[in-house]
């Protein structure tokens, strides 16, 4: 555990840190030794990330919280900056969802996606720069998807919310370069994540909703996101091979793409069975009557901790140096031997 522990622990937020990859990247963070605060609503997933995150030395602080309500999240911020000092690195990872037809999902419930999944990442990031910006250093990860360039069927609420995130995200980026900030943030886009979201999303299909194969662990987005807070200079992360699959087809044949999701987007997103009575648009399903789901959902017989994708994204630098090394001794072997003949 020693050699895991940061030399400099650092005060980390985590927003729906009870569950999912907020949970795995919690208890990564602690790992290093940081401090985490957990951010969410569910009190009895709370409660077991805390254990979490003590569990591998790190120091834990609960904070309930709706992160769709803007003042809570201001209060939220200050409790942890007078509990810990200050506020290093904030991870916006709270989200829902509906699984549905677009014009099946009612207007109420579509406004609840955009308030916790998309405003709740713009009060984070608001949150987090009034502790920052003073200070002139912190970082901020934005939990991203390959839907926030890629919709699919059957998740247009969500898919609509990543989108927005990803544009609010590079218009702040361009504003911290333009005045020269230590202020960093950075987007981490993830693949399809064996987490409980899908025990608890709100669905009107038929059968059990369900992550479009390849499915990835946790752990591996949480490793991503952990890296990116101290790489932030990097504007954004892929994460497994599916993401940058799909980002790429969607840059060089977006059509293409659009007829192979109408195909196939739908019976990819469910399983057999019943969708369980589970479901957190409105209230927590950790709540106190609930119980604690933890990182992981229903899919570890098919998920995957790693990805030689994931590595190459983490490790570009390095790999891009030894690509121009090895072009360089190459060509200098054939200039000497041009120059023998």
């Amino acid at each position: 555990m020693a050699q895991l522990l940061s030399r400099d622990p650092r005060t980390v937020v985590v927003t729906g840190a009870s569950g999912g990859v907020g949970r795995a990247t919690a208890r990564a963070f602690a790992a290093r030794g940081d401090r985490v605060a957990l951010l969410a609503r569910g009190r009895e997933g709370l409660a077991a990330a805390a254990d979490d995150v003590r569990e591998v030395g790190g120091t834990a602080l609960v904070v309930p919280v709706d992160v769709s309500d803007a003042k809570a999240v201001d209060d939220a911020a200050q409790q942890v900056a007078d509990t810990f000092g200050t506020i290093d690195v904030w991870v916006n990872c709270a989200f829902t969802g509906v699984f549905a037809r677009f014009k099946d999902v009612e207007a109420d419930e579509y406004r609840r996606v955009t308030e916790v999944t998309y405003l709740g990442y713009v009060f984070g990031t608001r949150a987090a720069l009034r502790h920052m910006l003073p200070r002139d250093r912190g970082t901020i990860v934005q939990v991203g998807s390959a839907l926030a360039y890629r919709g699919i069927p059957l998740q247009s609420a969500y898919c609509g919310a990543k989108h927005a995130i990803q544009g609010f995200n590079e218009s702040l980026r361009c504003e911290l370069l333009h005045d020269g900030s230590g202020v960093r943030t950075t987007m981490v886009q993830l693949p399809a994540v064996n987490t409980p979201q899908f025990d608890w999303v709100l669905s009107r299909m038929p059968g059990k909703a369900r992550p479009v194969a390849p499915v990835y662990q946790p752990e591996l987005a949480a490793r991503a996101v952990v890296h990116a807070a101290s790489h932030a200079r990097r504007r954004e992360y892929w994460v497994g091979g599916s993401t940058a699959a799909t980002l790429i087809a969607n840059a060089v044949a977006p059509g293409l793409l659009d007829r192979y999701l109408a195909r196939t987007g739908f019976d990819s997103q469910h399983d057999e069975g019943e969708q369980g009575g589970t479901v957190n648009l409105w209230a927590p399903a950790d709540g106190p009557h609930g119980r604690d789901f933890g990182a992981h959902g229903r899919f570890d017989d098919e998920a995957v901790d790693h990805s030689p994708q994931d590595w190459l994204s983490r490790n570009r630098t390095r790999l891009g140096t030894a690509l121009t090394v090895g072009a360089g001794l190459v060509a200098a072997r054939r200039l000497t031997r041009l120059l023998r003949s």
